[in-house]
C-alpha cells in the first residue's frame, strides 16, 4: 500500500505528557499492533502491561536477548532493532523517535520513521524537536502536540545532604554514579543504581527498591532519560557534561530536558538543579528552554542503506557507505557493525568461505553482534571471526560444547560490582546468539540456560549493589531519626544490654535486637538509630562465627509452638520447611537473619545447611542405608522397591503398610534386603539403624517439617515401655519407634521379640503354651499383652487344648505363620537397638536348670494360646475406606461377626498336665 494512503499521525511533546500511554490505548484497540521501544526494560514494562489486558498468549516481547512469541501472539513490543516489520499488522508506532539523531543507533530509527507502517494506523512519537523533519520527510504525517501534564521548575543547586527525598541523582561516569552512592549511603541511608551497564533484571531490581520506598534516592546516568517510569519528584545533576565516545562535551538542550523530565509524574510537579560543588551550572537560557520546553530544531537524522545488496562483501561496504538521496538525512558515522565487517573482509580465513550471496547475508548477520562486553573494535573483530569460522562452513552452526563451556566459565557469583558487570556483559553476548535459531543446533534450550545464568548474576549483582550502597537499617531509622544519631556512643555489655550513651534500651537476642519498653519516648527513636547503626557491624561478626562455628554449636529442637527449629549456641535461626522430599529439607531462616545482607545471609544460611546435611547422614543412617540399598543396580527389583517404600516411610512402616512389596519379594531375594540392614518383624518392618534415639528426632522433626505441624514431644531415650505417654496418632508413634497395644506403647523391636518368643514356643502346634516373663518384664499388663498378641496372630485361652488339629487347619497355620518373622529369623536373631541390647540380654537370660524327677520344683505361672493367624492384607483402596468415619447402626441392627476373644471351649475328657510337666515344658520349648 503506498505509504500516503496510510494514516500516519506524529504525537510531539516534552516527557510527560502520555504519548507512550496513547500508544499502548491505540495499540489495544486494533486487531493487531507492534510498538518499538527505544529500551529492553522500556519494552518489559510495556509488554506486562499488555499482557494484563490480552492475556499472556497474545502478546509477544522481541529484544536483542530476549523473546517471548506465543504461536497466537497478535500484540508486539519489541526495540527498535527487532521490529519484524516484515510482518503485517494493523498498528504500528515508534517510540521516542527524535533518537534517529543519535550517531549509534539513529539510522535504526530513521528507517523505522520511513518505513515502518501499519496497515490501518501509524504513530510516531517523539519530541517537538522531530517536527520539521517530519514535515520533510514524512509530509504526509500528521502532527498533534502535547502538553507536558505538569510543570517542571528549577530549584537551583543543593548540597547532597540536603536534597529532598524521593530524588534522583544522575552523574555520567561509573565512578561518579559510586562516590554519589556511598555519600548516599552513609549520609542517608542508602540509594538504588541504575546504569546501562547494569542488566535489565538487576535494573528492575534497583528501581523496585526506589518505587517501594526501601531507599528515598536513586542514582543513574542518563539511561532513566529513556521513557522509564520512576516515581522521582527532583533531579540533580551531578555533572553537565560526558563522553560520547570521541569527546567530553557539554549536553544539549534536548539531553538535558530529556533527563530533567523524569521528574514530576502525570500531574504532579517536579524540580530539576545541580550538585553545589560540582562546577556545573545551568545557564538562565538553559533553565529557561527547559522549563518552557523551547528546544532547537534538529536539523538531520542519520540514515543507512537498510537493504544493502549482498553480491559481494565489497558491495556490502559499499552500499553501507552510501550517502542518502533525501534532505534531511545525514550518513551515519563510524559504527561498530561497519568497523568489524571491513576487518572481517581483510581476513583471508574470512573471505575463504565467502562462496554465495547467502555468505554475505550471512557474514554481515555475524559482524552485527552487538558488542555487550564493550571490547572495542580490534578485540570484538577477533571474536567474531572466530564465532565465522564455525557458522560460515560444516554444520554451519556453533558446536554446543562450546556455548556450554563459555556459560561454564561465566558461571560464578563471586567479586565485585564491575566484576560481576562484566559476566553480565558477557552472558548477554551468548544469550543474542542463543535466539538466532540459525546460529545453534538447539537455539531453545541454549537460550533458555543463558536467561537462567543472566538471572543468577543479575541476582548476585543487586545484592552486591545492595550491600556496597544500601544499610537498610539506617535508611529506615534516619526516615524518623536526626541523622545525629551516629555522634552517640554504643555499647553492648556481657549480658548483651545495648547501652547507647550510656542508658539501656535494649537487648541483642541472637540476631534480633529488642528495644527496652522502658526507654524515655523523647529520646527513643534518636537512641534506636544510633544502636542500629553500630550493631550492623556485630551482626555481620555474629554471622561469621556462625559459619565458623563447631558442630556440637548448633542443636536442632522445637520453637514454643513445635516448629523444628535450628538452634546455634541456644539462638534460634531458622526453622527446617517442606523440601524436595523427606530426607532434603529446606532451611528458612528466622525474619531477624533473613535481613542480614549479601555475604552474611548466604555465610549462616550455607552453614546451617552443611550442619543439617551432617545430621542426617549421621542420624538417618537407616535411611541413607536404604538408599543406598535401592540404588544398587546388582539387587533384585523387588528388593530396590521395597527399600523406596520404606525410606520414604522414614525407615519404620508398619507390615500392612508394605504388604504389596513383601509379597512380591521372592524368598531367595530377602537375603539381600537383611544384608541391607531390613529387618522383617511380624508387625513391623525396619531398618535396625532406625530406632536410634537420634534417628528418632530427626525422623520426627524431618516428618514435621514435610507435613507442616508441631514437632511431637519424644519419650525418654532409655523408655521401654509406656503407660501414661499419649502420641496424636499412630504415625507419631511409629515414627518415635514405639507400637500401640491397647493403651500401652513399646518399643518396636522389643514387641517383636515377645512376637517371636511365642511363634518360638508355638512350634508347629496352633495351641501352645508360654511363660510370659520377658513380657512381664518390659512392663507390659495383662490388657497390653493380649492386645499385642492379637495384633501378632494369637488368642489367649483359658486353658491348653489337647486336642489335635486337623492337618489342612495345621498346614493352614503354618503358611500364616511363614509370613511372620519366625522362618525368616530362624539361623539369626532380631535386630535390637545398641542402646537396648544390655537390657534385653538380661531380661531373656534365664538360668540352667538339673532335672531331678523326685525334687519338686515350683510351679511355673504359663500362659495359653491359639495361633488363629494375620489377617490378609487389604488393597490399598480399602485401606483408605477403612479410615473414613463409619455410618452409625441402630440398636438393632445385629453385631457383624468377630474372631471371639474368649477361649474355644474345652475338650471334656481333657486331663491337665502336672505342674513339673508344665515347668520342663517351658524351659525346654516343648509344646503341649
Amino acid at each position: 500500500m503506498p505509504h500516503e494512503k496510510i494514516p500516519l499521525t506524529a504525537i510531539l511533546g516534552p516527557t510527560n505528557t502520555g504519548k507512550t500511554h496513547l500508544a499502548v490505548e491505540r495499540l489495544c484497540a486494533h486487531s493487531s499492533g507492534m510498538i518499538g521501544f527505544p529500551l529492553r526494560l522500556l519494552a518489559r514494562e510495556i509488554y506486562d502491561r499488555i499482557v494484563a489486558i490480552k492475556g499472556v498468549n497474545q502478546v509477544a516481547l522481541i529484544t536483542g536477548e530476549e523473546r517471548i512469541e506465543p504461536p497466537q501472539a497478535r500484540w508486539y513490543c519489541c526495540t527498535v532493532e527487532s521490529m519484524p516489520i516484515q510482518k503485517d499488522f494493523a498498528f504500528v508506532a515508534v517510540d521516542e523517535a527524535q533518537l534517529g539523531a543519535d550517531p549509534e543507533r539513529g539510522h535504526i530509527f530513521t528507517d523505522r520513521i520511513l518505513h515502518a507502517r501499519g496497515r490501518e494506523e501509524t504513530m510516531i512519537l517523539g519530541s517537538e524537536s522531530l517536527r520539521p523533519l517530519i514535515r520533510m520527510l514524512v509530509p504526509e504525517a500528521e502532527i498533534i502536540s502535547r502538553p507536558r501534564f505538569s510543570t517542571l521548575s528549577y530549584a537551583g543547586a543543593k548540597k547532597l545532604s540536603r536534597l529532598p527525598k524521593r530524588s534522583a541523582i544522575v552523574a555520567f561516569s561509573i565512578e561518579q554514579v559510586y562516590a554519589v552512592a556511598e555519600t548516599l549511603r552513609r549520609m542517608r541511608g542508602g540509594a538504588a543504581v541504575v546504569m546501562g551497564a547494569l542488566s535489565p533484571r538487576t535494573r528492575n531490581a534497583q528501581v523496585a527498591m526506589f518505587q517501594s520506598g526501601e531507599v528515598d534516592y536513586l542514582v543513574a546516568t542518563d539511561a532513566i532519560g529513556m521513557g522509564l517510569n520512576l516515581d522521582v519528584s527532583h533531579v540533580a545533576f551531578a555533572s553537565l557534561s560526558k563522553f560520547d565516545g570521541a569527546r567530553r562535551r557539554r549536553l544539549t538542550v534536548a539531553e538535558m530536558a530529556q533527563i530533567a523530565g523524569r521528574a514530576g509524574r502525570h500531574q504532579r510537579d517536579g524540580s530539576f538543579g545541580t550538585l553545589v560543588g560540582e562546577g556545573s551550572e545551568f545557564s538562565p537560557e538553559e533553565v529557561l528552554a527547559i522549563e518552557n520546553h523551547q528546544f532547537p530544531r534538529l536539523d538531520w537524522l542519520y540514515w543507512r542503506e537498510a537493504a544493502p545488496r549482498l553480491n559481494s562483501v565489497a558491495t556490502l561496504i559499499a552500499d553501507l557507505e552510501s550517502k542518502p538521496d533525501l534532505p534531511g538525512l545525514k550518513p551515519v558515522p563510524k559504527a561498530i557493525d561497519l568497523a568489524v565487517l571491513k576487518r572481517l573482509a581483510e581476513m583471508p580465513e574470512v573471505i575463504a568461505l565467502i562462496r554465495h550471496p547467502l555468505d554475505v547475508g550471512r557474514l554481515w548477520e555475524v559482524a552485527s553482534l552487538p558488542d555487550f562486553r564493550q571490547m572495542g573494535e580490534e578485540h570484538h573483530s577477533r571474536f567474531v571471526a572466530s564465532l565465522w569460522q564455525h557458522l560460515g562452513q560444516g554444520e554451519r552452526v556453533l558446536p554446543q560444547s562450546l556455548f556450554a563451556s563459555e556459560l561454564a566459565r561465566l558461571d560464578n557469583i563471586q567479586g565485585d560490582v564491575d566484576t560481576l558487570s562484566a559476566r553480565i556483559a558477557g552472558v548477554r553476548t551468548w544469550t543474542y546468539i542463543a535466539h538466532r535459531s540459525d546460529w545453534l543446533a538447539n537455539p531453545a534450550a541454549m537460550a533458555e540456560r543463558a536467561r537462567a545464568l543472566e538471572a543468577k548474576l543479575s541476582d548476585a549483582l543487586h545484592d552486591a549493589l545492595r550491600q556496597r550502597f544500601v544499610d537498610k537499617r539506617t535508611a529506615m531509622l534516619l526516615r524518623k531519626a536526626g541523622a545525629d544519631a551516629a555522634l552517640f556512643p554504643v555499647e553492648i555489655n556481657a549480658a548483651n544490654r545495648v547501652l547507647v550513651d550510656g542508658e539501656d534500651i535494649g537487648t541483642l537476642h541472637g540476631f534480633s535486637f529488642r528495644v527496652d519498653p522502658g526507654a524515655k519516648a523523647g529520646d527513643r527513636k534518636l537512641l534506636l538509630a544510633a544502636a542500629e547503626r553500630h550493631l550492623a557491624g556485630l551482626l555481620r561478626q555474629k554471622a561469621r562465627d556462625v559459619a565458623m562455628a563447631e558442630d556440637s554449636d548448633f542443636a536442632l529442637a522445637g520453637d514454643s509452638e513445635g516448629k523444628p527449629a535450628i538452634l546455634w549456641k541456644g539462638e534460634l535461626l531458622g526453622y527446617l520447611t517442606k523440601g524436595r522430599s523427606l530426607m532434603q529439607p529446606v532451611f528458612t531462616p528466622v525474619k531477624a537473619v533473613a535481613g542480614l545482607e549479601g555475604d552474611a545471609l548466604r555465610e549462616i544460611i550455607g552453614r546451617a545447611e552443611q550442619w543439617i546435611e551432617t545430621q542426617l547422614a549421621k542420624a538417618m543412617g537407616g535411611i541413607v542405608g536404604l538408599q543406598t540399598l535401592a540404588g544398587q543396580a546388582d539387587i533384585d527389583g523387588n528388593v530396590r522397591a521395597l527399600a523406596v517404600q520404606l525410606a520414604d516411610a522414614g525407615g519404620i512402616a508398619g507390615r500392612h503398610y508394605l504388604a504389596e512389596a513383601i509379597a512380591a519379594l521372592p524368598r531367595e531375594a530377602r537375603g539381600a534386603a537383611r544384608k541391607g540392614g531390613i529387618v522383617f518383624g511380624a508387625l513391623d518392618i525396619y531398618h535396625h539403624a532406625a530406632l536410634k534415639p537420634a534417628a528418632a528426632k530427626w525422623r520426627a522433626a524431618l516428618f514435621a517439617a514435610r507435613d507442616s505441624r508441631p514437632m511431637p514431644a519424644l519419650p525418654p531415650e532409655s523408655a521401654v515401655h509406656l503407660k501414661e505417654w499419649k502420641f496424636a496418632h499412630p504415625g507419631e508413634a511409629r515414627n518415635a519407634g514405639y507400637r500401640r497395644v491397647g493403651n500401652e506403647y513399646v518399643r518396636i523391636d522389643l514387641a517383636e521379640r515377645v512376637i517371636k518368643k511365642a511363634h518360638e514356643a508355638r512350634g508347629q502346634s496352633n495351641n501352645f503354651s508360654m511363660d510370659m516373663a520377658f513380657a512381664t518384664s518390659l512392663g507390659l499388663s495383662d490388657a497390653g499383652l493380649k492386645a499385642l498378641m492379637r495384633d501378632a496372630g494369637f488368642r489367649h485361652l483359658e486353658a491348653p487344648a489337647e486336642k489335635a488339629e486337623a492337618p489342612e487347619a495345621q498346614e493352614e497355620a503354618s503358611a500364616v505363620a511363614a509370613e511372620t518373622s519366625v522362618p525368616e529369623t530362624e539361623n539369626q536373631e532380631v535386630a535390637v537397638p545398641e542402646d537396648a541390647g544390655s537390657e534385653v540380654v538380661a531380661l531373656e537370660a534365664i538360668p540352667a536348670v538339673e532335672l531331678q524327677a523326685p525334687t519338686p520344683v515350683a510351679p511355673v505361672n504359663l500362659t495359653h494360646w491359639r495361633w488363629v493367624g494375620l489377617p490378609k492384607p487389604r488393597p490399598q483402596e480399602q485401606r483408605s475406606q477403612r479410615s473414613r468415619p463409619a455410618r452409625s447402626k441402630s440398636k438393632d441392627t445385629p453385631k457383624a461377626k468377630t474372631i471371639p476373644d474368649r477361649a474355644p471351649a474345652k475338650p471334656k475328657d481333657a486331663a491337665p498336665p502336672s505342674a513339673l510337666a508344665l515347668q520342663l515344658a517351658a524351659l525346654k520349648g516343648l509344646k503341649f
